[in-house]
């Protein structure tokens, strides 16, 4: 269970990470009014508003899907009895025997 959940986590986040790359800024439509281009394609592939709202409403199911699976994570990621609680418990400890300072070394002030 917790594999699948990790890797629809890995495969959103990555989509994500794409689908916010594809994405305009908001200053990019001033650029397109300057001949940047612009038409052609993209109206029909993702319709008359352009791409905007097709990444954008990728973007939010996307990153829903992200939120939901780090939650889920988080949520089987509670330690389970049997499982030592910090790094700091789970290392075996040993003491060291410490030696009187030997004679010939000089006393500290």
């Amino acid at each position: 269970m917790h594999a699948i959940i990790l890797t629809v986590h890995i495969i959103a986040c990555l989509m994500l990470i794409g689908f916010v790359l594809i994405q305009h800024g908001k200053g990019a439509d001033a650029g397109a009014a300057f001949g940047g281009g612009g038409g052609g394609a993209s109206g029909s592939l993702f319709g008359s508003q352009g791409s905007a709202s097709f990444l954008s409403r990728a973007s939010a199911v996307l990153a829903t899907i992200f939120f939901i699976t780090s939650l889920t994570l988080a949520y089987f990621s509670v330690d389970t009895p049997g499982k030592a609680k910090s790094v700091t418990e789970s290392v075996p400890t040993t003491e060291q025997k410490v030696d009187k300072t030997p004679a010939d070394l000089p006393e500290l002030p």
